[in-house]
């Protein structure tokens, strides 16, 4: 993206799957909002519709994938896999292969991957992670008369460009910031080792049509609060979209760094991050959670989900075993474990009538977590979701709704049932009603 964009094309970014932290990386590199499609989570039409009105006055159309090219909900079928999303919008591959200490081999592996679909196109393939130009080389040599696609180059080993990680994967754009000079190193480490001409003469040229953008609601706007900040950063730019689109005016704040929450308030939005690495800052902003606790009690509409559900629970525990009080909103506790408790799709069917929706409404998402809550203060509520995880027909518990504050560990993407956002902006014009009426 970083060597296209130098080029002077205009790049419109996407992401193949359930994941928050690479498109803000994109977003920051391209100057554009880079989108997530998912061919489990989300239905066709509505992955392909999204593509068409985010290619609008872009030069090129860059989606990274997700996994292994042909890895998705499970092993059955092509279902959430880059593979699937590739035909579905009409584009072709460029592999990716890890080439660290392989030799003929690649060639082998290549040629599997081309012919394990024969209704997939490919660009070429590009190795990663070389040794050496003479490494390289003989890879290239290893692919003649071997396999179709050819090679558009290969990128030596350098630690330098590598982006930090952590439990839940890279850290954040707002943490690790693609400055300027990063982006030239980027499109450097391309120029010199990808054959970026021989790419571009390999691609088709695809009108890009007009798609009219949805209307606004009509009714006057609720103000909806969504939290935003590092420990509050994990959203799908669709979710938001999709409620500004039903009537919402969003308006961001920061429950790490301001003291109060944005006057006027209909309904919050408390998505994912990493509040565990906030947890101190957090804690010592009472006036912020003593606020939320308050307004929650009085009936505001709150969704919050993974890290924005953490927050809503009375303490969180991390890793060191120290305990800090949160709003207290569920009288849960939340606790960080070292390893990973919960990774995959989930359909949530609504058990019970909730903010997003009356039951049987039934959304997909994922969830990806290193925390659980403590089960034993559970008991006196009710939970509101009846997940389906993958390869599994047993609809499990999750989800709780006191008053009208919902929080569970799933990401819903609200575009896998557009309905679920329309019910939560109802809910809080039904709320600014009551306060007016108060």
């Amino acid at each position: 993206m970083a060597a296209l964009k130098r080029r002077g094309l205009t790049v419109a970014p996407f992401k193949v799957g359930p994941d928050f932290i690479d498109p803000g990386h994109h977003t920051k590199l391209t100057g554009r909002i880079s989108r997530n499609l998912d061919g489990w989570m989300l239905p066709e039409e509505y992955n392909w519709k999204n593509f068409q009105r985010s290619v609008a006055g872009a030069d090129m159309a860059v989606v990274e994938g997700v996994m292994g090219l042909y890895d998705g909900y499970d092993g059955k079928s092509e279902a959430g896999s880059t593979a699937q999303m590739a035909k579905l919008i009409g584009l072709p591959v460029v592999l990716v292969v890890d080439a660290a200490s392989m030799a003929r081999s690649a060639a082998a592996l290549v040629q599997g991957f081309e012919n394990f679909d024969p209704d997939l196109q490919f660009a070429g393939v590009i190795f990663n992670n070389l040794g050496s130009a003479g490494h390289l080389q003989y890879l290239t040599d290893a692919l003649v008369e071997n396999v179709r696609m050819p090679c558009l180059g290969g990128i030596l080993r350098n630690n330098q460009v590598a982006i930090p990680e952590r439990h839940l994967g890279l850290v954040t754009e707002e943490e690790h910031i693609l400055t300027a000079e990063r982006a030239t190193q980027l499109a450097d480490l391309i120029e010199t080792h990808v054959d970026i001409n021989r790419l571009l003469n390999r691609l088709e040229v695809h009108p890009v049509p007009t798609v009219a953008e949805p209307a606004g609601g009509r009714d006057a706007r609720v103000r909806i609060g969504v939290a935003r900040d590092k420990a509050f950063c994990f959203y799908y730019q669709d979710n938001l979209e999709l409620l500004e689109n039903a009537g919402a005016k969003i308006v961001q704040f920061s429950p790490v760094d301001d003291p109060h929450l944005p006057p006027d308030l209909d309904g919050l939005y408390l998505g994912g991050g990493y509040p565990e690495l906030s947890a101190r800052t957090l804690s010592e902003n009472t006036s912020m959670r003593s606020a939320i606790q308050t307004l929650s009690r009085q009936g505001l509409p709150v969704y919050a989900e993974c890290g924005g559900f953490m927050y809503l629970c009375a303490a969180l525990t991390d890793l060191q075993g120290r305990e800090y009080p949160m709003t207290g909103c569920f009288p849960f506790r939340a606790r960080m474990s070292e390893r990973l408790l919960a990774l995959g799709y989930r359909e949530v069917t609504l058990a019970h009538d909730t903010i997003l929706g009356n039951a049987g409404l039934v959304i997909r998402g994922h969830e990806f977590h290193y925390s659980a809550i403590d089960h034993n203060t559970t008991s006196n509520i009710d939970t509101v979701y009846a997940v389906t995880k993958r390869a599994s027909s047993q609809k499990l518990a999750g989800g709780f709704q006191v008053n009208r504050t919902l929080g569970s560990y799933t990401h819903l993407h609200f575009g896998s049932c557009p309905a679920a956002a329309s019910e939560f902006i109802n809910t809080c014009r039904k709320y600014r009603h009551e306060r007016n009426q108060a």
